[in-house]
């Protein structure tokens, strides 16, 4: 073998193993978003045992020469970012339901709560963005899709054109009432605990409905806000 070929030889060896070293990687980034979003332990073996194969698939095709490293390795990078991005929408759309389901039980309460005087300004809006994600994020998750729309974005769209804007525009403008929303929920002043009233309650009898809150309903109503916040910033960037 000449020298030229032995440097050849070198060179594919490199080259080998650090396919095999990014296959290794998408393998492990593979099963830890296995272990976060599937619960059977079957398909959770199959999904891991899959994505091996796939790898192992890759790799045999630089061993071979019917690739080259360079297209291997772009191959798994782009595997692992559409990993990435199915997991980041099944957690966002996860979120979506138990955020979705919070927001109507909480507009509903605030209806019931304070006999229809902020059913109009909170409590129904509140009803109405929260069976909005309900929707979207429930048949996303059943559908395998990220562009599922409501009625309720889609009229905010719409009215975003009729007042001579872009749709775009529009579901900004939905996310950032949508976050307003919680927010205001969140800080609505609600009676304490042991509030006592002669003639009518003060202000001093009264505290922010999230000093109320367990620490599991703080978590989802922040897990919540900060998912709407992340989208309104993913949007504002297109």
């Amino acid at each position: 073998m000449s020298q030229r070929d032995e440097e050849n030889g070198e060179r594919l060896d490199e080259a080998y193993w650090e396919v095999n070293a990014a296959a290794s990687r998408l393998i492990s980034y593979g099963c830890g978003v296995s272990a976060k979003h599937l619960r059977d332990r079957r398909l959770r073996m199959q999904f891991n045992r899959e994505l091996a194969y796939y790898a192992r698939r890759v790799l045999d095709d630089v061993y071979h020469r019917k690739s080259s490293a360079e297209d291997a390795l772009i191959e798994l990078r782009n595997e692992r970012d559409r990993l990435k991005a199915q997991s980041e929408r099944i957690s966002m759309q996860a979120i979506g339901v138990v955020g979705g389901t919070g927001q109507v039980i909480t507009g509903a309460g605030i209806c019931y709560g304070s006999l229809g005087l902020l059913c109009a300004t909170l409590g129904a809006p509140m009803i109405a963005h929260g069976g909005n994600n309900l929707y979207e994020s429930a048949r996303g998750l059943y559908e395998g899709r990220d562009d599922i729309e409501g009625p309720v974005k889609k009229g905010y769209r719409e009215a975003s054109k009729i007042l001579g804007y872009t749709e775009r525009e529009g579901t900004l403008a939905y996310l950032a009432s949508d976050a307003a929303l919680s927010v205001g929920a969140l800080f609505r002043p609600v009676l304490k605990a042991d509030a006592w009233r002669l003639y009518k309650y003060y202000s001093v009898d009264k505290e922010a409905a999230i000093r109320q809150m367990s620490t599991a309903a703080g978590v989802v109503e922040t897990a919540t806000t900060g998912a709407t916040a992340y989208q309104f910033n993913k949007e504002h960037k297109k």
